[in-house]
This record gives structure tokens, C-alpha cells and sequence, in this order.
């Protein structure tokens, strides 16, 4: 049985989650983008990855988390804005 992209986001969310600090929820985040990238996916679908995450992560309420989990969870929200934000300079300076 083969993973989907979906499955990938829904296991990163879980490790986000379970994280011990911002620099795990960061360390979890490159992976799950390295791991895409060496299965060579296509940058468009990384760059879905992406939206899809953040879009996710916002669907999260404090109220239903205790206060690490919303810190991880707001740690990855900046981080994969961040992330997204390289991506569009990067392909801007090759245009």
C-alpha cells in the first residue's frame, strides 16, 4: 500500500503535535519537505504540500490544545509561511 500526500500531511501534523520543541516542529517540517523532494515530486505538488499544511494547521483552535501543542502548531504555521515565502522569491529571481 503506498502513502499519499495526504497521509504525509496528516503524519507531520501528527509529529507536530508531539513535539518536544519549535526545533523538532522545525526539523519534522524539512523532513517531510526533503523526503518530497527526493521521491523527486513535482514542485507544484510540494508547493499544494505546503498551502495544504498551513491551511490545515490554521483549522486548529487553542481551546481544543494544550498550550505545546499550540506552540508547535503556531511555530509551524510561521515556519511553513516562511518556507513558502523563499519558495515564491526563489522562483522570482529565476524569472
Amino acid at each position: 500500500m503506498s502513502i499519499t500526500i495526504d497521509d504525509h500531511r496528516a503524519a507531520l501534523i501528527g509529529r507536530i503535535l508531539l513535539a518536544a520543541s519549535q526545533e523538532e516542529v522545525k526539523l519534522f517540517s524539512d523532513e517531510a519537505i526533503q523526503s518530497l523532494e527526493q521521491h523527486k515530486v513535482n514542485g507544484h505538488i510540494i508547493a499544494r504540500f505546503i498551502d495544504k499544511m498551513i491551511a490545515d494547521l490554521e483549522q486548529f483552535s487553542p481551546m481544543n490544545k494544550n498550550p505545546e501543542q499550540w506552540s508547535n502548531i503556531k511555530m509551524a504555521r510561521v515556519y511553513f509561511k516562511q518556507v513558502k515565502r523563499k519558495s515564491a522569491l526563489a522562483v522570482a529571481d529565476v524569472k
